[in-house]
């Protein structure tokens, strides 16, 4: 049950990291989009543009979640399996 709570814990923390790295990029190029919509637009239209942000959106999303638990088993295997092992070892 612990070991559950910990990783869903870390893979919230994934999906949430990604969202804020999401954020920031998004609001950060729009921001060029708008400015200067012809130079850093690559003669992509908007239409194509949402596609880009949609994409982007869902492999964000998926790798937010998998680095998310993949760091959450990482941790705890450092944390309580490792501790385990040296208790035992004494």
């Amino acid at each position: 049950m612990k070991k559950n709570f910990y990783l869903a814990a870390f893979t919230f923390l994934g999906f949430l990291c990604q969202f804020l790295i999401h954020a920031v990029l998004e609001i950060w190029y729009i921001k060029l989009l708008l400015l200067d919509f012809n130079r850093y637009g690559f003669g992509w239209s908007w239409t194509t543009w949402y596609h880009i942000h949609a994409t982007a959106t869902w492999v964000l999303i998926i790798l937010g979640l998998v680095l998310g638990y993949v760091l959450g088993k990482y941790g705890w295997g450092k944390v309580y399996e490792s501790s385990r092992k040296n208790n035992f070892s004494k």
